[in-house]
């Protein structure tokens, strides 16, 4: 079933005091939906696969309409234009988008975290400032002076340093740690094992030893960013390792101090970017792209899955890939002309012969 298969690979459920029907469905994400069509009570999200009568489902890759015919969903969203070819006992809901309606629906009314509340930890100091509407689960740590804002959750096994602030709306999942001094903007998501504000690899060489510099700057997340399960954001040397607005990293993704990601960028597992670089805006990252201290990169630069980037990237809208990276178009070409050297290699070599007969003639 394409992305939805993909993301969504999993049913899940209603609350049972909540109860939909496809009308309402339409009417809420601002559908479509035929008046002849009969309506259908929703308490499921499902893939087309694997839907019930109770389910909702969404088709949005026609290279997929099959799984339509075939559905037991008692409800689809399609898109607008969209007109089947065969017939189907799904109640067809149109909308311009899909994809993203049905996540927003998923997201306002089959999310788990939804409906998580109340004060489990006993670990919590006296100083701290809660919001209204938040949950804090057992075994969570939070020291003095930390301030967590309105229908924020944090899972157990938090650990929450001092002087922290937390935005509204977040999820912090189990066993991340938020370092002191740090700041979390609203709506941040950070996924079970990272750890924000860890010490940055800073180490001074003395006397062939290597001495610790203290690192006493913080990391700081604006609003709607999303850091994946086992990564590391270090904390600054001095100022500030800022992650900004909109910005996603997958897991395991290590982020070094003083870095700067702009607004809206992307970055896949297992990247790791150096000490003191600063990435421009809507840029986008393979997995295992490594990335030198340092340096620049312009906004809207994309980057292949293990490229190694040594150099600033100084013009915006690239497409990089390779080690060292390279324009892409360049990296094919040479990737091409390399598969070309042995049969080269052999047309030198008959030609130096040729010559060398001839010499002799």
């Amino acid at each position: 079933m394409g992305k939805s298969a993909v993301i969504y690979d999993f049913g899940v459920n209603l609350q049972p005091e909540t109860m939909l029907n496809a009308k309402e469905i339409a009417r809420q994400i601002g559908g479509k939906i035929q008046d002849n069509e009969s309506d259908v009570t929703i308490t499921h999200a499902a893939k087309l696969e694997e839907g019930k009568s109770d389910s909702l489902g969404f088709l949005s890759n026609p290279k997929y309409e099959q799984a339509l015919y075939e559905t037991q969903c008692g409800a689809v969203i399609v898109p607008m234009q969209f007109k089947p070819q065969q017939a189907t006992t799904a109640v067809l809901i149109h909308h311009e988008n899909p994809y993203f309606a049905f996540c927003t629906l998923l997201d306002k009314y089959f999310n788990p975290n939804q409906h998580r509340s109340g004060i489990e930890s006993n670990n919590i100091h006296p100083s701290v400032q809660l919001g209204e509407s938040i949950h804090i689960g057992a075994t969570a740590y939070i020291e003095e002076n930390v301030k967590i804002g309105n229908h924020t959750i944090i899972y157990p096994g938090v650990y929450i340093g001092r002087n922290v602030s937390i935005g509204e709306n977040c999820i912090i999942y189990p066993n991340a740690v938020v370092y002191a001094d740090c700041k979390v903007g609203n709506h941040c998501i950070i996924q079970a094992g990272s750890v924000i504000g860890g010490d940055g690899f800073g180490f001074a060489p003395i006397n062939g030893k290597y001495v610790k510099i203290p690192q006493i700057g913080n990391v700081i997340l604006e609003d709607w960013v999303e850091i994946g399960s086992n990564c590391s954001i270090d904390r600054a040397t001095m100022g500030s390792t800022v992650i900004k607005t909109g910005t996603k990293l997958d897991n395991l993704v290590q982020i070094a101090h003083n870095v700067e990601i702009g607004e809206h960028t992307v970055i896949a597992a297992q990247t790791g970017i150096s000490g003191s670089t600063k990435v421009g805006g809507h840029s986008q990252f393979g997995g295992q792209v490594g990335v030198a201290g340092h340096l620049t990169i312009a906004p809207n630069t994309s980057v292949g899955g293990q490229a190694g980037i040594t150099g600033n990237v100084t013009e915006e809208n690239q497409k990089l890939t390779g080690t060292p990276a390279t324009d892409v178009r360049t990296f094919l070409k040479s990737v091409a002309n390399n598969r070309k050297i042995d049969a080269l290699k052999q047309e030198i070599n008959q030609l130096k012969s040729e010559l060398e007969s001839i010499k002799k003639s």
